[in-house]
């Protein structure tokens, strides 16, 4: 970052007067743990920004090998940033894809120790088309729901400016000498391509990763001035369906009518997925999804929710899904099977009359707890496999999954998330559940057997995954306050 983009990041903040002393009366046991820091963010804010920009710059887009480069580049740069950090033990340690960052700060060997995951890859940016500013040029700009200025670049929210968070939390407790537990780090890079090689890593690693819980910031909040805690989040199963007519592309006057087409066929396939209800039509599918209380239910209603404004969001008429639940209850209760993508044939410019010899479809389905990925890709294949349209043969291919995931409101780590989120938001967090997934937290349990706690800043409205993602700076600086007094109420919660 150029000095004269070094100076319009340290006008900006403090003119939205960033890293604000807190004013509220604090527990006279924590207080020095939230004072000792607050000198060293106030005189440190612009350069965290900034580091954050060059981190940004890096496109460590792990789905596409074009990056690969850029991608080995950015874990240099997390070691480097753990490094400064005052973290210690820092490692690149390889994997048969893209590297893990490890690194460590080991106070006590009897005391708690807090894992961090976050994952410094991001995804594509296409359609670039659609971005107001360049993708890898982060820009700071004020929006109607972050007054104070957000950060768009790609990686933003997802997951850069997140965990970037957790190393300046570190690095502001080691200068003030208040981090009072151990805490280690596990930042990889291919979260977005399914965790590919994290499961290689933690079943190599287990001595190395072994702690009391794991803290992750790659969720969100509800809304702001809402602040809430994520409690669980779907699974996921991912296939591929290829559906073959003839064995080559026909002239669709001289075979039109004579044989299956396998654009018609694979449409016909998929409509026949959910019945009129918006349910799934695979038998077995909802065998092991179980009613939730009405109480958790009534829970869930509470959350600050519009359906026009929901609508309007997305230029929507009205929304659909299954009957019987509500639209929040469909994005985070309720599994769902949805079509990613679905091509074939002639799709360039002008006009190519052709029965095409083959066509595709990618599917995910979001699963709920007591859901199993394998079984449900099974159950998926068989129908599917089953319900072939004559004159065709068809191909399933299940790509990546994983288990869906629940942490009780009564874990003294969720406990811990919640004071904290308390003393820095003003008001008590709201638990919810997510409708996106997560596969490595599920990992994380059955190989660590320790629970996650799901302590993001984002909102639903970053648009991540999305042109113009971007991530507010206040979400970026309210984290890394929040993030100290984590630690201190975990440990308090560990000594009782």
């Amino acid at each position: 970052m150029s000095v004269f983009e070094r100076k319009l990041v340290r006008d900006f903040l403090h003119k939205t007067g960033h890293f604000c002393p807190i004013r509220r009366t604090l527990n006279a046991q924590n207080t020095a743990t939230q004072m000792n820091i607050q000198p060293f963010l106030q005189e440190n804010k612009d350069r965290f920004i900034s580091e954050l920009f060059e981190l940004l710059r890096l496109p460590s887009i792990s789905a596409d090998p074009t990056y690969s480069s850029s991608v080995e580049k950015t874990a240099e740069l997390v070691a480097y940033h753990m490094r400064n950090a005052g973290i210690s033990g820092v490692e690149i340690c390889p994997t048969p894809g893209f590297p893990v960052v490890y690194g460590e700060v080991i106070r006590n060997a009897t005391g708690p120790t807090v894992l961090v995951y976050g994952h410094y890859d991001v995804q594509p940016a296409d359609p670039l088309e659609l971005w107001e500013t360049p993708p890898f040029e982060p820009t700071l700009r004020i929006t109607s729901i972050h007054p104070n200025g957000a950060i768009f670049a790609r990686g933003a929210c997802d997951d850069k400016g997140q965990f970037f968070m957790h190393l300046k939390a570190i690095e502001a407790m080691m200068a003030s000498g208040s981090l009072p537990c151990n805490v280690k780090f596990m930042i990889e890079g291919e979260e977005e391509i399914g965790s590919a090689n994290l499961a290689w890593f933690v079943e190599r690693n287990k001595e190395k990763l072994a702690c009391d819980v794991i803290l992750i910031s790659d969720t969100g909040m509800l809304a702001p001035g809402v602040p809430s805690i994520t409690t669980g989040l779907r699974g996921l199963a991912y296939m591929e369906i290829e559906l073959t007519g003839p064995n080559r592309d026909l002239h669709s006057g001289l075979y039109g009518g004579a044989v299956a087409n396998p654009l018609n066929a694979i449409s016909a396939l998929i409509a026949q997925l959910h019945d009129k209800h918006g349910r799934v039509s695979i038998p077995g599918f909802y065998d092991k999804v179980a009613d939730l209380p009405s109480k958790f239910r009534q829970e869930l209603g509470l959350a600050p929710f519009s359906l026009e404004q929901y609508k309007d969001a997305l230029n929507l008429p009205d929304i659909k899904g299954e009957d019987g639940y509500s639209t929040l209850e469909r994005t985070s209760i309720r599994p769902t099977l949805d079509v990613n993508g679905l091509w074939g044939g002639y799709i360039g410019e002008g006009a190519k009359t052709v029965i095409p010899s083959k066509a595709y479809a990618k599917i995910s389905m979001r699963l709920v707890p007591h859901q199993d990925p394998e079984e449900i890709a099974l159950l998926f294949q068989a129908y599917i496999e089953s319900h072939a349209p004559q004159g065709t043969t068809v191909k399933v291919t299940p790509h990546h999954g994983g288990h869906p995931y629940v942490c009780p409101p009564e874990h003294p780590g969720y406990r811990a998330a919640h004071k904290a989120v308390q003393q820095i938001f003003g008001k008590a967090p709201i638990p919810v559940r997510s409708g996106g997934s997560i596969p490595i937290v599920a990992l994380f349990e059955k190989e660590l057997g320790v629970k996650s706690i799901l302590m993001g800043f984002g909102y639903d409205s970053d648009a991540i995954h999305s042109p113009n993602e971007h991530y507010g700076v206040d979400n970026f600086t309210k984290g890394i306050e929040t993030i100290p007094w984590f630690y201190t109420y975990y440990s308090e919660e560990f000594t009782q």
